[in-house]
């Protein structure tokens, strides 16, 4: 199906259990090296007795990473959209009912972060409910450009130069778009002045790690200044190799902050709008996953008090907030080098009736997929909507779908790469082979 032919999903919870194909094992995720191995399910882990489905539809759409047409068209094939006689999107009945949850990663990758926002904005603009969750390249973003947006600290002076390549196609757009065709170089330092305003010092390297090692391990700060040498040593020459010398990136960087920043700026809602977790019943939404900490704060004070430390920390300390459990939730892949999750901290997030993790961040390219951790069900919605990374892949065509938990207590999930609807069912333990 092309994007060009696509129209509204029919959302038909009897064709679906009729056409749907039922899940039947769990993702394999020892292929990769650095995730752990397979988790066997247990009864317990199985069953959704004690589940709270939510009582409207909840439509997870995550990783578009600046591709404006794959986000519209799986807003299309979530059945929560549709087009007016104009071409302009528009709810449906089941969309005007839903909660969309974006799951982060609006940015990064490609073919347009600006196309992307413009998109995203037109959508909010339908009077659709939408949650929009905080990804790790979105976050990099904000991050790098509060960095050099404060007086230079040893904690945080490196984050702009941290992002590396992947934001550099977005500060091009920047350019071309707002900065080209005006009199930006008669505004902008000289080049080895834009370089000390964007590069951490010199001094940074020496001063890091003594002023982490009571934050974080001694192969973590090892880790870290080892990243920063050689983000720093190729970034302008990753610059050029876009086409952009560094002081066109600083002139993008400062108008930048103007339009996500400040308060008349064009996508100041981005980031004013954005949050760490969401949860609808007994189902939490992150871009990533959980480790203990987290899981403890959750069970002790709830989302709201977690999505208001998230905005507090990354408002006054730049460096707790991304090399905290903070970060877990946008950034963890559940490997040997992520903050630890045990079955104690499934248990703490189980007391706060959280039984099932939907996120994205790890993509595939078979559709959505379900897995276990610690005896906690994940059901993974990064399905590589993005065309560049479909490249990559050998995924041809524009990558469309969504995730949506609906209230007749099912999981559908919808994927231009699977050829029929998955289904989980409050059955689905019962009829579904586990592989042992």
């Amino acid at each position: 199906m092309s994007y060009n032919s696509l129209q509204t999903f029919p959302i038909d919870l009897a064709g679906y259990t009729t056409i749907g194909q039922h899940w039947s094992q769990f993702r394999h995720v020892a292929n990769d090296e650095q995730l752990p191995a397979r988790e066997q399910p247990s009864p317990e882990s199985l069953s959704t007795e004690h589940w709270r489905w939510p009582d409207k539809a909840v439509i997870f759409i995550s990783d578009p990473h600046a591709d404006a047409e794959a986000f519209i068209a799986s807003l299309l094939a979530s059945g929560g959209v549709t087009r007016n006689s104009k071409g302009n999107l528009k709810l449906t009945a089941l969309g005007k009912k839903s909660t969309f949850v974006i799951g982060g990663d609006c940015l990064d990758k490609g073919p347009s972060n600006l196309d992307l926002l413009k998109s995203l904005k037109q959508f909010i603009a339908t009077k659709a409910k939408v949650k929009l969750l905080a990804g790790n390249h979105d976050l990099r973003l904000l991050t790098g450009l509060s960095a050099i947006s404060r007086e230079k600290h040893v904690s945080y002076e490196h984050m702009f130069v941290r992002m590396g390549t992947k934001v550099i196609p977005l500060f091009k757009e920047v350019f071309e778009r707002y900065l080209a065709n005006s009199d930006w170089q008669q505004k902008t330092p000289d080049a080895q002045t834009c370089k000390q305003y964007l590069y951490p010092r010199d001094s940074w390297f020496d001063a890091f790690p003594v002023f982490a090692k009571e934050s974080l391990s001694a192969k973590a700060i090892e880790k870290e200044v080892k990243r920063l040498r050689k983000k720093a040593g190729r970034f302008e020459q990753d610059c050029q190799a876009q086409g952009m010398d560094i002081r066109m990136v600083y002139a993008a960087a400062q108008h930048c902050q103007q339009l996500f920043f400040s308060k008349k700026g064009k996508f100041r809602w981005f980031f004013k709008n954005m949050q760490l977790a969401y949860k609808k019943g007994s189902f939490l939404f992150v871009h990533a996953g959980l480790d203990d900490n987290v899981s403890q704060l959750i069970k002790r004070h709830g989302i709201k008090k977690l999505n208001r430390q998230f905005k507090t920390t990354l408002r006054d300390d730049l460096f707790a907030f991304y090399f905290s459990s903070l970060a877990t939730p946008f950034r963890t892949k559940y490997r040997d080098s992520d903050p630890i999750f045990s079955a104690k901290g499934a248990e703490a997030v189980k007391q706060r009736d959280i039984h099932c993790v939907v996120h994205g961040h790890v993509n595939h390219g078979d559709g959505q997929q379900i897995s276990l951790q610690k005896g906690l069900l994940h059901v993974e919605g990064d399905i590589t909507l993005d065309r560049n990374s479909r490249r990559k892949e050998g995924l041809s065509g524009i990558g469309f779908g969504a995730t949506l938990i609906h209230p007749k207590k099912m999981i559908i999930g919808i994927s231009s790469d699977h050829p029929v609807a998955k289904v989980l069912t409050p059955r689905w333990h019962n009829i579904w082979p586990v592989q042992q």
